[in-house]
């Protein structure tokens, strides 16, 4: 087993263990991947100040996100299809945040359904939904999540329109994935990943197969999800979310103080500023550029989280020294996931919460609930200055 120090590491293992149309579907971004480049390098822009001669004894990443103890505020992020990235791998991987004390968000497009993971779980967890305008599959999503014990829901409002991934079309990744012989002799060449897919019965979306009118078997999903996507989308919408949903309520997908505020007023609890990893609107800010102002517009009266771009606890120490309460990773974890499975999913974790620990403590600081801008040197028009 080599040793694995950083993100990157178990980013070198997935790749050789997981068939590559799973890989580049984690592993992309929509058209020119421009916003996902920048989503990871604009953190490098950001530089960390250095204190010494501090007592840095009596550390603590203990946090809290929309009322729940955390042990870090590090969130897995939803992200679709996680069971087919390593058998079970959506049960795996809530198993490992509820071990180290941090929340799993279950996507809606997942391959274990609620009820799976709550089965293999102790402690609620979140979960995801899509703004689908198919009302009798999200009421009843949304009391499958009540009846699972969810602790909290996480609104998608970014994905009206699908954002076009050329990977995705050249790998014939949809749903059902578009099995090809190039692909298929891929898999081949994947011992491991293929084993586990063959002792699990976990090999669809549970979440959906049986749940939405029509759609029994994987073939007619595509075209169920094409015609429950809701281009009509606006707030008195997300306002009937709000109705079917009374426990904590996060919108994920802001990215303009506009619609910071919008979701203030529908009642949300915590919105999460995010450009859906890259894999929407290419040419927009990455996420770490566009808090600042999306902070000063609402982030007194509203808790603030982000995703996007998170490959490191340093990343992690920059999103809440500039004032988020909350951050997500997706692809760190899915690295992990793919790679050695539960355990590497804890190792993601092991990395992004020592690093984390270690800036924190060379930057003067030992409690990550109280970090401000003072540790951080931003560099001027870093937010923008646009015409």
């Amino acid at each position: 087993m080599p040793v694995i120090t950083c993100i990157d590491d178990l980013k070198q293992i997935y790749l050789r263990r997981t068939p590559k149309m799973f890989y580049d579907y984690a592993e992309s971004g929509s058209w020119s991947e421009q916003t996902f480049r920048e989503n990871t390098s604009d953190f490098n822009r950001i530089h960390l100040r250095q204190r010494v001669a501090i007592d840095m004894t009596g550390r603590s990443t203990a946090s809290q996100m929309v009322g729940q103890d955390v042990s870090m505020p590090v969130a897995l992020a939803p992200v679709g299809l996680t069971g087919m990235q390593c058998a079970d791998g959506e049960i795996k991987a809530a198993r490992a945040a509820e071990n180290f004390g941090v929340p799993f968000t279950l996507s809606t497009l997942s391959i274990c359904s609620i009820e799976d993971v709550a089965e293999h779980t102790t402690k609620p967890f979140w979960m995801q939904v899509y703004t689908l305008k198919d009302d009798d599959f999200m009421s009843r999503l949304f009391d499958r999540a009540k009846d699972a014990n969810c602790s909290a829901a996480v609104i998608t409002v970014d994905l009206q329109v699908l954002g076009q991934r050329h990977k995705d079309l050249k790998n014939g990744l949809s749903a059902p994935p578009k099995l090809t012989p190039k692909s298929v002799a891929n898999m081949m060449t994947k011992v491991h990943w293929g084993l586990g897919m063959l002792g699990t019965k976990r090999r669809e979306f549970r979440n959906v197969m049986g749940h939405a009118k029509g759609v029994s078997d994987p073939s007619s999903l595509s075209a169920w999800f094409a015609e429950a996507t809701d281009h009509t989308l606006n707030w008195d919408r997300i306002r009937q979310f709000r109705k079917m949903w009374d426990g904590p309520l996060i919108i994920k997908g802001i990215m303009d103080a506009r619609d910071a505020r919008e979701a203030l007023n529908v009642g949300a609890d915590a919105i999460i500023v995010s450009n859906h990893g890259g894999r929407q609107l290419d040419g927009a800010l990455s996420a770490i550029r566009a808090l600042p102002e999306i902070m000063d517009a609402v982030g007194d009266k509203i808790e603030v989280h982000l995703d996007s771009g998170i490959r490191s606890g340093q990343d992690v120490l920059k999103a809440l020294a500039m004032g988020a309460k909350g951050t997500y990773i997706g692809r760190a974890f899915v690295y992990g996931l793919g790679a050695m499975g539960e355990a590497g999913v804890t190792k993601a974790l092991d990395i992004i919460h020592k690093e984390l620990d270690t800036s924190m403590a060379l930057c003067g600081r030992t409690d990550v609930s109280a970090l401000d801008r003072d540790i951080l040197m931003v560099p001027k028009g870093f937010s923008g200055d646009w015409e």
